[in-house]
């Protein structure tokens, strides 16, 4: 399934993601494959590259849910949502579009109120939905286990959140940050992509037909191919 964005800025927005994404996976393929090579060929160890890879598989997997969401490429069973009458199918679509974003808005809610602490920051109250803000900072001093802290980074991030105490380790507050984005990135792609079916520009929300368009490919590929012999 392609994905055409429809404004200048869609497709900046776009290009940033994808490349944002491919350098998480670079860094993960750079960082196993040093790790693989220290090991083997000098016994010895990259101390913080299992859990550094860790944290960018978390953050390669939540940008990817609201991209995925953008795109159309989450898998779905849609067999019986298309044997409905168009009404009624826009109808499922726009219910499923809703339950989604309750879940987001929930996502988003319990996201920052896990990280908001690590950046000195307060988190909302209330079990469901904000109805306020707790005062329930001080853990900025929060670390890493292994990932040592940048040089460059530390005199900025330990006067913001360590008072002026350097890290050994980098914060929680880094590696913990892509969960607020992400899940606000995720109710942001719901709400578009309901108003994409309320408008009739988007038929389903998440179903995806990887399997037909590639054969679809193929196909036109084929035909290509035999016009010009």
């Amino acid at each position: 399934m392609s994905y055409e964005p429809k404004s200048a800025f869609g497709a900046a927005v776009n290009a940033f993601e994808e490349t944002l994404i491919a350098v998480i996976l670079g860094l993960m393929t750079i960082i196993t494959f040093a790790n693989v090579v220290v090991r083997y060929a000098f016994n010895s160890n990259i101390l913080w590259a299992l859990e550094a890879t860790t944290y960018l598989f978390a953050w390669l997997v939540l940008l990817g849910a609201g991209y995925a969401v953008k795109t159309g490429a989450h898998l779905g069973v849609d067999v019986l949502v298309n044997a409905l009458p168009a009404g009624l199918r826009r109808l499922m679509g726009l219910i499923c579009a809703a339950v989604c974003i309750s879940f987001a808005l929930l996502l988003l809610k319990g996201s920052w109120d896990f990280w908001a602490p690590f950046a000195e920051l307060n988190p909302t109250s209330g079990r469901w939905f904000p109805t306020g803000f707790e005062d329930a900072r001080g853990r900025g001093w929060f670390e890493t286990d292994d990932v040592p802290m940048p040089a460059v980074l530390n005199p900025l991030f330990a006067e913001m959140f360590n008072l002026g105490e350097p890290y050994e380790k980098i914060p929680r507050l880094i590696p913990y940050f892509i969960m607020p984005v992400a899940a606000l990135l995720l109710s942001v792609r719901f709400i578009l992509a309901g108003v994409e079916i309320w408008t009739g520009t988007r038929a389903t929300l998440v179903a995806s037909h990887e399997v037909e368009d590639a054969l679809e490919e193929i196909d036109a590929a084929r035909v290509t191919e035999e016009g010009r012999v």
